[in-house]
């Protein structure tokens, strides 16, 4: 792990409309992927706009690589139900941690990202130095599904000793 620029905490805030995959309701986890890591949300029942407030952290050793999110419908007796995915790129964010100095203003926004097709999200994002800390919060429109969005938030962490930004 030579290589590890940092850790990136992301808030799993939560789900928005999501899609119906059991009789009435869905009980939707959320799975990040980077990379070859692999985190897990818990899993919420009978709820398609479910409150996770959970946060998964990925260690970031290359920034090129995408993020996978993907929203699935937990099953007891059969193999779980997908409820669309989403990816999103972190360039942007890493930039705008490599820019951050000690003299800004709290809000103070580094970097806008838009909403484009080529990315997954709902709107413009925003990249801010808040409370000496770099954030973006984001909300993801699900593909590969009829409807649904996930809320979150990206924070940068540093580790003394890492190949700092």
């Amino acid at each position: 792990m030579e290589n590890l620029l940092g850790l990136l905490r992301v808030h799993i805030r939560r789900g928005v409309n999501l899609a119906v995959r059991d009789v009435r309701s869905s009980d939707p986890y959320v799975v990040l992927r980077m990379g070859k890591q692999k985190l897990k949300t818990r899993v919420v029942k009978k709820n398609v706009n479910p409150e996770w407030n959970e946060d998964l952290t990925l260690s970031i050793a290359d920034p090129n690589l995408p993020i996978k999110l993907a929203v699935y419908d937990k099953d007891t007796f059969s193999p779980d139900d997908k409820m669309g995915d989403a990816e999103f790129e972190i360039k942007p964010f890493i930039e705008a941690v490599k820019m951050r100095s000690n003299g800004l203003q709290n809000g103070t926004v580094l970097a806008k990202v838009k909403a484009t097709r080529e990315n997954c999200l709902a709107e413009e994002s925003c990249i801010v130095w808040t409370d000496d800390k770099v954030v973006q919060n984001m909300f993801l429109r699900l593909r590969n599904v009829e409807r649904g969005e996930v809320d979150l938030q990206l924070e940068w962490i540093d580790i003394p000793g890492s190949k700092a930004l």
